[in-house]
């Protein structure tokens, strides 16, 4: 049974808990608002020098040649930004991972006290009973070494997916721009 010392431990270390996730989301939020201002101030860079550049042309042929250099760029920066914001994510999630997973190991340690020293007090003749709670404990955190592994190779197998995808862009873009420069 929880004391009341215990009990108030408990609720400060959730609370704690719940204080560092929403720092930890913060924080990525505050780095996503930093990535769109850098991509936006770059942008309006970009759209200022693409103008200078659409009215200095001086016929079609160099407005086409000046389509075709902005092509790969563009894709260029688009696998980059997807890159930014799939790193801001998976950083984020990494965090709140480990939290949830010291969180959960604490929370099995104190289960597992618990159960002990009931078992200790546990009457005569229960034996079984002790044994099988022992077994489903154990079944449990089995159960949840699996799906943790599991969700792990998913993101792996996620993370190459998107790599593969980005790069297939980033080369059908420049393969584009050079069948357009060729033309």
């Amino acid at each position: 049974m929880l004391t009341a010392e215990q009990f108030a431990a408990a609720q400060k270390a959730n609370v704690e808990t719940l204080f560092g996730l929403t720092n930890k989301a913060f924080e990525g939020v505050e780095k996503l608002v930093e990535l769109n201002l850098q991509v936006a101030k770059a942008a309006i860079g970009e759209v200022a020098e693409t103008t200078r550049a659409a009215l200095s042309v001086k016929d079609a042929q160099e407005l086409l040649a000046l389509q075709a250099g902005l092509l790969q760029p563009t894709a260029e920066k688009a696998a980059a930004y997807s890159r930014h914001l799939y790193d801001i994510a998976a950083a984020t999630n990494a965090e709140v991972s480990k939290v949830a997973e010291q969180t959960a190991t604490e929370a099995q340690a104190k289960f597992m006290n618990a159960v002990d020293s009931a078992v200790k007090n546990a009457p005569a003749g229960t034996e079984n009973a002790v044994a099988l709670v022992k077994s489903a404990v154990a079944a449990a955190n089995n159960a949840y070494e699996s799906v943790h592994k599991a969700a792990k190779q998913a993101a792996d197998v996620a993370e190459a997916n998107f790599q593969a995808v980005t790069s297939t862009a980033v080369k059908a873009a420049q393969g584009t721009t050079k069948s357009k420069r060729a033309a």
